[in-house]
């Protein structure tokens, strides 16, 4: 046998599989969920170049890459979708491949008949309650805080796509703090519609009495006192009464001719709720989740809870 047939091949050098690229469509409750962020996140983790947006319809995306990396990347949306957003079809078909570097959340797109979901309000995460409550913090006692994982998303719209301009945040322009922060991909509040801050967001103010400073504490002055107050949010308004003061409760009715149905009634947190009504676990769950549903129970004297 000659020498050069005892020799082991030279294997070819790697190359890597040619790059695909994908036209997908995301429909569900996928507006309003913090999904345009977390696409970004997941393309730019997995070094995917493409972009994403809103549309009538839910998101649309164009990501190209390595086959293994897209098939990773279908596979996340699926699965590791934010925990505001329900994926109900997940479509994606080949297009042409176009090279270009980087990733990047595009504008939305307006045209058509509008058919998706808009994320229910969220009750104010832990992050941001930990802001509240720090002096230091640029946010400090602010009512109207709120981020990608939480804060007003339905009552604030006014169309779709789901973008600051088609909600009641559009009379609102951001200051530069938090206009850094909405461009921010390593920031929570990255593309955030509602986020705002004292500077450049809503105040509160009350209307219909003499001022008497913070408008707040002169609320809280009133309900003791047995009045009824229209508290006008984001998206709404919410009638308030003392929910022990009988004379206040029963002028509410009055006014509203709902003399049976129960009227909700706000608790602190469930040790309180729980102080107030039989709570089970059902009931537990449904008030601590993160749209903080209400529910009817049984009050502890009795009668119904709403």
């Amino acid at each position: 046998m000659s020498s050069s047939s005892s020799r082991s091949a030279t294997p070819p050098p790697h190359r890597d599989p040619a790059p695909a690229r994908l036209r997908v469509r995301v429909e569900g409750v996928v507006q309003g969920v913090g999904f345009r962020p977390f696409v970004h996140g997941l393309a730019q983790r997995l070094a995917l170049a493409g972009h994403v947006g809103n549309d009538v319809h839910g998101v649309f995306i164009e990501v190209e890459g390595a086959r293994a990396a897209l098939d990773e990347f279908l596979r996340a949306l699926h699965q590791d979708a934010p925990p505001l957003a329900t994926v109900d079809t997940v479509e994606a078909r080949p297009c042409p491949v176009l090279g270009a570097p980087g990733f990047a959340i595009v504008a939305s797109e307006p045209r058509g008949h509008r058919a998706t979901l808009v994320s229910a309000d969220t009750a104010t995460c832990a992050a941001c309650l930990t802001e509240l409550a720090d002096p230091a913090d640029r946010r400090y006692g602010y009512p109207f805080i709120n981020c990608t994982d939480c804060g007003p998303r339905f009552t604030i719209v006014r169309d779709v796509p789901y973008d600051r301009p088609h909600t009641t945040m559009a009379p609102f322009p951001m200051c530069t703090a938090c206009a850094a922060e909405y461009h921010d991909p390593t920031d929570r509040r990255f593309h955030a519609q509602p986020v705002c801050c004292p500077d450049c967001g809503p105040r509160l103010a009350l209307a219909g009495v003499d001022d008497r400073g913070d408008p707040l504490a002169t609320a809280a002055e009133l309900l003791r006192g047995g009045g009824v107050l229209a508290v006008k949010g984001l998206g709404g308004y919410h009638l308030a009464a003392l929910a022990s003061d009988e004379k206040a409760t029963l002028t509410l009715r009055t006014r509203k001719h709902r003399e049976n149905k129960p009227f909700a009634v706000l608790a602190a947190d469930l040790s309180e709720a729980r102080r107030l009504a039989h709570v089970g676990p059902v009931e537990a769950a449904l008030l601590t989740s993160r749209t903080r549903s209400s529910h009817s129970a049984q009050d502890k004297l009795g009668g119904a809870s709403g």
